[in-house]
């Protein structure tokens, strides 16, 4: 399927840096440094995590594309400079390397199981598991975290929002708000593990705790939403226009990520359609839904493949980091001997980072969506088109008599 908003990084963990550029904004949205700084600082948040996190200081670069606080129209490149490479020189060097050693190349021979590691040696014939995990490292998602900042700078022009917050860490699950915060990010980003449940943030930090102590790691669930999206992004017909698989292939493709559920998600397949499907209603004030509400939604902002206009809820399930401490089982594949697994400098665990990470991937599908249905080539015009889609809807509306 043709992307309207496309996006492409490029970069390794210990190389000069990471490198996004983005195509398909439309000219004359607000965009200044600090929008991309703000969620690159949230990204290297929370509790559990590692030592990367004291050496960069993540801000971005906005090399092109933006003029006098104002998007162009033209392709959008950030470039986030990596502070740790200085200790990677020899190592990471761009020219051959004469007379260094295996441990001053820092080569890798011991493939980490859950990793990248074997399987990429084995897919690019590289004989360095190095030249793999630069790549496939987490490290790579400050990109992504750039990209997403200008698509929210887009979707929020559009009267959008997105947020998330951590449900789960390992064992400990917390309770959902009896009040709904305004602004969730505002509460989740004052909480080390950007929970919105306080009793349950202790114990999912002394969980943590447990797990550094014992050299293991731990995974979790976060919670993606959209607010304030109108209805009718996305399709029913086609495959791959589907709203709800494109959300759900954006937030797979993060590191890490095994599993994605929609609005009620995988307790759906546990009820009955009468406890499940979301009753219709006419709320003539309702203007992004279309002058229909839902009197729930556990269809979590999707039906067919298109949002609703309710609230869009997505919950990603992240499984436990493959750099341990106490490593795993492993062959040396030199020499085909077992042998335990590289140990890589890591977190323990990375949830709520990937909340934000998962944020920018449910705000760049969004923003392609947008463009696909509304087009323009300004945000002018991209606004006038919804209105004007809004307002038919409206008018099409049949109120009871």
């Amino acid at each position: 399927m043709l992307q309207y908003i496309r996006f492409s990084t490029a970069g390794e963990s210990h190389g000069k840096g990471m490198l996004v550029i983005v195509e398909g904004v439309p000219a004359g949205v607000p965009l200044q440094p600090i929008d991309v700084a703000r969620d690159l600082a949230r990204r290297q948040l929370g509790y559990g995590r590692g030592g990367r996190m004291a050496i960069e200081k993540d801000a971005g670069e906005i090399l092109s594309g933006v003029r006098l606080g104002e998007t162009l129209g033209s392709p959008i490149a950030v470039w986030i400079r990596n502070r740790d490479h200085a200790n990677w020189e020899v190592a990471m060097s761009v020219e051959p390397r004469q007379g260094e050693d295996d441990e001053s190349l820092r080569r890798v021979f011991l493939p980490r199981p859950g990793h990248a590691d074997l399987v990429g040696m084995l897919k690019y014939d590289r004989p360095d598991a190095r030249d793999i995990l630069e790549r496939a490292s987490a490290r790579e998602t400050s990109a992504r975290v750039a990209a997403g900042a200008v698509a929210r700078r887009f979707l929020g022009e559009l009267g959008v929002s997105i947020s998330s917050h951590v449900t789960r860490i390992g064992p400990e699950e917390a309770a959902r708000p009896v009040e709904w915060p305004a602004d969730v990010n505002a509460v989740a980003d004052d909480s080390e593990l950007r929970c919105l449940d306080p009793a349950a943030e202790e114990r999912m930090k002394r969980a943590i705790d447990e797990a550094r102590e014992a050299g293991d790691t731990l995974g979790g669930v976060f919670e993606v939403t959209a607010a304030g999206l109108p209805v009718g992004l996305g399709s029913h017909v086609s495959w791959d226009r589907r709203l709800d698989g494109r959300i759900a292939g954006a937030l797979m493709s993060i590191q890490a990520m095994k599993g994605v559920e929609i609005g009620l998600g995988f307790e759906s397949a546990r009820r009955r359609g009468s406890e499940v499907h979301d009753e219709i209603i006419n709320d003539p004030t309702s203007t992004r839904t279309g002058g229909f509400s839902r009197t729930r939604n556990h269809a979590g902002g999707l039906e067919g493949g298109t949002t609703t206009g309710e609230l869009l809820v997505a919950r990603v399930a992240m499984k436990p980091l493959s750099s341990l401490t106490r490593p795993l089982a492993s062959v040396d594949v030199r020499t085909g001997t077992a042998a335990e697994a590289v140990r890589e400098r890591s977190d323990v665990c990375a949830v709520p980072a990937a909340a934000v990470v998962g944020e920018a991937m449910v705000a760049l599908v969004l923003a392609d969506a947008a463009i696909e249905k509304f087009g323009g080539d300004s945000i002018a015009e991209t606004r006038l088109n919804l209105e004007a889609f809004l307002a038919r809807s409206a008018s099409r509306i049949r109120q009871p008599e």
